[in-house]
């Protein structure tokens, strides 16, 4: 279900659509009905040291999981960390989670 190979990677972020909301930009592609949805999670150096880095990584990779059957459609998800995710509980990341995907339409109603 994870995102490893940095073409992969690559594909989404150009091939996809593109959404940047609260502490999260989320690129996205559909895939094929039946397909398992698929994630993978950027984290920059700017963030700050590998602690941040990995805790941002780890709840964007939660946010995903809790939700991953809420979404409409199989997709492949690339959430990118924005430096204003260091500090917020995880409620605030799910929010944002949340409101990224309403506002692209891969939410069911």
């Amino acid at each position: 279900m994870r995102l490893k190979l940095g073409r992969d990677f690559a594909r989404v972020r150009q091939q996809g659509q593109r959404l940047a909301t609260g502490c999260l930009i989320a690129n996205w592609q559909m895939l094929p009905a039946g397909a398992a949805s698929q994630l993978g999670v950027i984290t920059s150096r700017k963030l700050g040291p590998a602690v941040v880095r990995t805790r941002a990584r780890r709840l964007l990779r939660e946010s995903f999981r809790i939700h991953q059957h809420d979404l409409r459609q199989s997709v492949t998800l690339v959430l990118v960390a924005r430096s204003s995710i260091i500090g917020k509980p995880r409620a605030e990341v799910d929010r944002d989670f949340l409101s990224a995907m309403r506002r692209a339409k891969l939410l069911r109603e």
